[in-house]
């Protein structure tokens, strides 16, 4: 029980749970965190120890909402274009593109 005046800090998630005996939690959300990390190690060299399979991290949920492809329509004369300049470059049109837009996205993060 916390003390008058304190708020404690408690961590609860799926993984956590099923790791950890008890919620980790503390008098400040920073103490929670360790202890939920302690708890999360603890477990993984358990696991190890007993040769038993440890999943690898999840994907921050912001990242799982994309898949990494999108279409998109252009002009055909756009389209031919750049396939004969990713064609002389010897590489996909996919790849080409790809550059392209990496090249362009990066330029206008250094200008903001």
């Amino acid at each position: 029980m916390a003390s008058p005046g304190t708020t404690p800090f408690s961590i609860s998630s799926p993984p956590v749970r099923e790791i950890a005996r008890r919620l980790p939690w503390g008098k400040t959300e920073a103490a929670a965190i360790r202890e939920a990390h302690d708890a999360i190690a603890a477990w993984i060299k358990a696991a190890k120890g007993m040769k038993r399979a440890v999943p690898a991290p999840s994907k921050p949920a912001d990242e799982m909402a994309y898949s990494g492809k999108f279409l998109m329509r252009v002009p055909k004369r756009l389209h031919a274009d750049m396939a004969k300049a990713a064609k002389s470059q010897g590489v996909s049109l996919n790849q080409y593109v790809l550059y392209l837009l990496t090249e362009r996205h990066a330029q206008g993060k250094r200008a903001a």
